[in-house]
Parts: structure tokens; sequence; C-alpha cells
């Protein structure tokens, strides 16, 4: 390990851990040290810290979060981040509100603390621009590199305490709308001036300009997809997995299921079914699960309650297995698909991950794993550990968003959800069961229809910020304001502020419940 001790970008001391350093640290800038040194020594693992942070950097940790290479991961004490909330302006992603008392997947980096293996840096160093601003550079650098495949957080065990404090740094619109312009699509620039004058009332004409004076930033993935996930970390002890499938009316596609968990070259260990149906009169249709020879065992629960979250919270109850492959009824998978999946769990030393689940029209493209700012209940491979005391939220039932919000369950617990697409799983989008009924909401027979949904809403209360939802509702109202004239124009606002107001009545209300 070879450590930068800075001064507000200024290196102060570079010493190593294990080699010997010759290096001239004279006034020089971190960014342009980093550089070079990469290039010197290309398998360490880089390490910068603000002199201030110096006692509190704690070394110990390094070795653990890097159990693979292809990570970066840095940590800002401070309550804001660099660019503070407003880059909710630009981004939806569940990237931009961090809770920093766990390991939490973002590109937001910090100049505080922080870490990255030299070999990453020398994958990426022929689109790595020269920035006095350490902070500029790092958030630079995991901006382009987290979407192809660079695994980012924000880590508080790099330092020993992590007591939040207030920031010194003013962050600059200058630097955001430029950060704008070079990460993001063109239309974003203007968007974000938009914003600040509707939620902020400001008028940033001169740092709106000033972004065109910037050019697009990219990252060429082609050498840094050569850098494998391959962890030293021991992840499998048993390498049982469970298979857990809600369904409801569905009862040849099920079997079609079962019969290609049957043909898996890597068996389950049981398969969890839970059966719905709402007639109280109703009792299994699923005849097969008794009659049929199967060489897993079948944990079969029956129940007149429907709903997505509580079928699914019966079934977390009865998961014995080290892992559990979270499923749909209306599927079609590889019969290699469960081992490639305990593969995956013992070479990357993931914990949670989805695999690509597609339609029948829709090709495979393959891409190098990355962090996924979504959860697929239907297509989820998870360490059973990570669920304890974790339940699909019961307030997004018939609705939208329950998937999402169990995802961000899982990540406030300091655990990643990855992307592979080494397999894919085919989404039949099978018919609902004959027995169905359209569910009556809460809402339903509101005069006023609220938009967007309320479990929408609610989801946003609960996980978005401030400027990010400002912004969910400014594109919503943008996306059908197109063609009206004046006169409509204003009927439309009236008429979007009603259901927009609506929709949040009820998702306090369900936030209530």
């Amino acid at each position: 390990m070879i450590i930068f001790y800075h001064n507000n970008s200024i290196v102060t001391e570079v010493v190593s851990t294990d080699v010997i350093l010759n290096l001239d640290v004279n006034k020089k800038y971190i960014v342009k040290m980093l550089l070079q040194v990469s290039t010197e020594y290309q398998d360490e693992i880089l390490i910068w810290c603000d002199e201030n942070e110096r006692d509190n950097l704690n070394i110990n940790a390094i070795d653990r979060i890097f159990h693979h290479k292809k990570v970066m991961v840095s940590y800002n004490p401070n309550r804001d981040v660099y660019f503070d909330s407003r880059i909710g302006y630009l981004e939806d992603t569940l990237f931009i509100k961090v809770n920093k008392s766990v390991k939490y997947p973002t590109w937001q980096m910090s100049s505080k603390v922080g870490a990255i293996h030299s070999s990453v840096i020398n994958a990426c160093k022929g689109d790595l621009c020269f920035d006095k601003n350490f902070d500029y550079f790092l958030n630079s650098f995991a901006k382009r590199a987290m979407p192809l495949g660079l695994l980012c957080y924000s880590e508080p065990k790099l330092l020993k305490k992590t007591n939040n404090r207030p920031t010194n740094s003013v962050p600059s619109l200058y630097k955001l709308f430029r950060f704008t312009k070079q990460h993001y699509k063109t239309r974003w620039v203007f968007l974000l001036f938009i914003n600040l004058i509707i939620f902020e009332k400001k008028i940033s004409i001169i740092p709106f300009i000033s972004a065109f004076f910037y050019k697009e930033r990219k990252l060429n993935s082609h050498r840094l997809n050569q850098i494998e996930i391959v962890s030293n970390r021991k992840n499998i002890e048993k390498g049982t997995i469970d298979v857990l499938i809600p369904t409801i009316g569905r009862k040849d596609y099920l079997l079609s299921v079962l019969e290609n968990l049957e043909s898996q070259t890597y068996q389950p260990t049981n398969v969890i079914i839970i059966e719905q149906n709402p007639d109280m009169k109703s009792f299994s249709e699923l005849d097969y699960i008794q009659n049929g020879n199967w060489s897993f065992n079948i944990k079969h629960h029956f129940t007149h309650k429907t709903g997505a979250c509580n079928a699914r919270n019966i079934g977390l109850d009865m998961i014995e297995s080290e892992f559990v492959f979270m499923a749909d009824d209306d599927i079609v998978f590889e019969n290699n698909l469960l081992e490639k999946a305990i593969q995956i769990f013992a070479t990357t030393g993931t914990d949670v991950f989805q695999i690509a689940c597609l339609l029948t029209s829709q090709k495979l493209i393959y891409k190098s794993p990355f962090q996924f700012s979504y959860f697929g209940a239907g297509h989820a491979f998870v360490r059973t550990s990570c669920l304890e005391n974790l339940r699909f939220d019961v307030a997004y039932e018939y609705g939208f968003g329950e998937d999402n919000d169990f995802g961000m369950q899982i990540r406030n617990k300091g655990y990643d959800i990855l992307f592979y697409s080494v397999s894919k799983i085919i989404h039949l989008k099978a018919p609902v069961g004959g027995f169905r009924t359209k569910p009556v909401l809460r809402w339903s027979h509101e005069e006023i229809q609220p938009k967007p949904s309320p479990t929408v809403m609610f989801f946003c209360l609960k996980y978005f910020s401030i400027e990010q939802l400002n912004c969910y509702k400014f594109i919503l109202f943008t996306k059908n304001v197109k063609g009206k004239n004046i006169f409509h124009i204003i009927k439309y606002i009236i008429e979007f502020n009603k259901k927009w107001n609506k929709s949040m009545f009820w998702a306090k209300e369900l936030i209530k419940s």
C-alpha cells in the first residue's frame, strides 16, 4: 500500500507499507502524483488521506475492503458531499442520497480519505485529465467508471471515527454546471438552470454560460473491462440454494419453472412456493407438487390472502439455505443458471446480484458486472444472511415500487446490488390468472386521481433528496405539456398540481400506516 497525505490537493508526504519509494513530493498536486506512481507501481493499493485525518486513517481495514482490485472507495465525514444536494437536480438514481453509516454504492467520491488500485488508474489513464482540484478529479473519474464496472463506494471503515461534521467549504455552481456539461447530456445543463430558477429562485446565467466552454468527458471501457472481479474473500460455506416463487393462477407456467429447476446442473435444496387464491372456498390447484417426483424438496404454502409483498414475506421466513434465488412464476432460464450463480458468489465475493431478465424479443448484451440502481424480486440472487429482519413493505401492495424499496433496504444494511449478464432469464409476461380481480386501492374513488401513483411518491419521499423529488416533478410535468397553447397550459398546471398534491397526500398516509 502507498499512502498519499495531502493538504488542499497538494501532497505533503508519500509513505509505503511494503515498497521503497524515491519520490519528489515538493508542492506537487496529488492528481499528478497518483498518475505518476500508478505507472511505476502497477500492483499497489493507492490511498489518499487529508492531513487533518492522518491519525484517523484506518489502515487495517484496507485489505478487507480490497478483496479484489476493481474497487474505488472514499469517505467524507462532513455532512455534505462535494457538489452538495443540488446534484439531485441531475440524477434520479439511488447513488445520490448516500447513507454514510454503512458501505454504500455511489460515484460521489471525496478527497478526505479514499483508495483505489493502481491497475485501475493505469487502465483508464488515457482518459483521465489532470485537475488541480482533487475532489473534482475523483468525482469525474468515478462518475464515468462506475457504469462501466468500477465498483465505487462511500466506506466509513476507512476512518476509525466517523462522526458527521459541518462542512467548511461553499459548493460552487460553476463547478456543478461544468460537471453537468462534461458528464451528462447537454440538455441537463438547461434543466439544471431551470430547476434552480423554479425551486431555488436563482438565476445562474454566468455559471450556465461557462459550462459550454467545456467538452464532454468519456471513458473507454475496453481496458477497464480486462480487470476481472476475482475475490480473495471466502464467500461460500455450504453452497446450498433455495428458490422462492410466489404464484397466483398460473399452474401451467409454474410447472414449466419447476421442470426448468429439475434440469439444473446445480440442484436447489428447497423450492418455496407461495400459492395465492382469494376465493375462500378454493384449495390448491398444484396437484403436481405431490404427484410429481422432484429431486428437490418443495415447501408449499397456500393462502387466500393475495399480494406479492405478503407472499414474498411468507416465503422469506421459509428460507433455509445459504443463498436464495428470488424468482417469478412465468420465467424460462438455462439449465446451468444456478451453477453460474454459485460460481459468481464464489469468485466475486458479492452478496447480492441480478441476472438479466428479458422479454422473448430482446437480446442479451454482454457487459462487465456493474452496480445496479434497481432491484427485481423476480431475477435476484441473494445471500440469505443479507435478508435478516428485512420485509417487503405491504404499503406498496397492488402498487409499484416494492421491489426497489426492498433493494434500498438491502443497500441500507451495507450490501451492494450488482448486475451480471453472464446468463439471462426470459420473462414470458404470462396473462394474469383467471380469478384475479382489480384491487380497490384507498384512492381509487378519488374524484381527482393522484399522479404519480401514491406508492411511487411514497418511494420518492423515503429515498430521494428534495432536489431529486423536485426534478422528478418538473420532468413529469414537461412530459405532457408539449403542444399545448397558453390556455391549455394554465389549465394543465392547475390539474397537474392537484394530482401531485393528491399523490403527496396519499403517500404521507402510506407512511403513517
